[in-house]
């Protein structure tokens, strides 16, 4: 089976390909994306995000959800230097950093506990599979049309982060200054979870961050440098 749907400001799109697919597990993996959408994200005035924000919750009220979001949010701040921070003067708190590869991954997880064995689950870019292997193309960052690496994985998730969609959006939290040390990074890793917020933080950390999220345990790393020269780690799945 095939769905998609535009959640969380962006398109998700599923593929199932065991035999006799069910809608529940389709249905339970959509709801809890909108269900993340209203909960945490921090264009939500009334959001457990926005509202904590604010500082109208307490910490002691906050959700389990929330309360391991930031706790993540808070050991990404710590490795990294202060480099990756959710919580940058002038922008309130805002950690979909890392609630977009959580989510998506609990989502993910929601299909495994359903007995699904093969299928990809693609979040704006950031994906989740199962039951591979299935083949990740990551974007030229020069070119819109074209591929720079092709990845073939079997489990797991791949992200990236780059300047080319959204412009210089992630800040290096040490200067609040954009990050321009990089045009992309790519990283593999066991769960999109991983994935997602170690490539993110990694970009605000610039060339530096290539190698520390090749040291992160599990994490395989392809990134583009200004001028085109390429950077990775042996283990990227490359596809013959």
């Amino acid at each position: 089976m095939r769905r998609v749907e535009h959640v969380m400001g962006f398109p998700v799109s599923l593929r199932i390909d065991d035999p006799d697919v069910p809608d529940g597990p389709a249905d339970a993996v959509f709801a809890w994306l909108r269900e993340v959408d209203r909960r945490f994200s921090p264009f939500r005035e009334d959001s457990e995000v926005s509202r904590y924000g604010r500082g109208e919750l307490p910490a002691g009220a906050l959700s389990a959800d929330l309360a391991h979001v930031l706790a993540l949010s808070e050991e990404l701040r710590r490795a990294t230097g202060g480099a990756f921070d959710v919580r940058l003067p002038g922008r309130g708190l805002d950690p979909c950093a890392v609630v977009k590869g959580w989510s998506v991954q609990r989502a993910a997880d929601l299909l495994t506990g359903a007995g699904l064995r093969r299928f990809c689950l693609n979040a704006g870019g950031d994906v989740a599979v199962a039951g591979g292997p299935w083949r990740v193309g990551v974007r030229h960052p020069g070119h819109a049309d074209r591929l720079c690496a092709v990845l073939e994985v079997s489990h797991g998730g791949v992200a990236t982060s780059a300047r080319y969609e959204r412009g210089d959006h992630i800040l290096d939290g040490r200067t609040g200054l954009p990050a321009t040390g990089l045009d992309s990074l790519t990283v593999v890793a066991p769960t999109l979870t991983e994935a997602d917020a170690v490539a993110t933080a990694a970009f605000a950390l610039g060339e530096e961050g290539v190698a520390w999220a090749a040291a992160r345990e599990g994490c395989e790393v392809f990134a583009v440098l200004p001028g085109g020269r390429v950077l990775r780690t042996p283990g990227v799945p490359v596809a013959a």
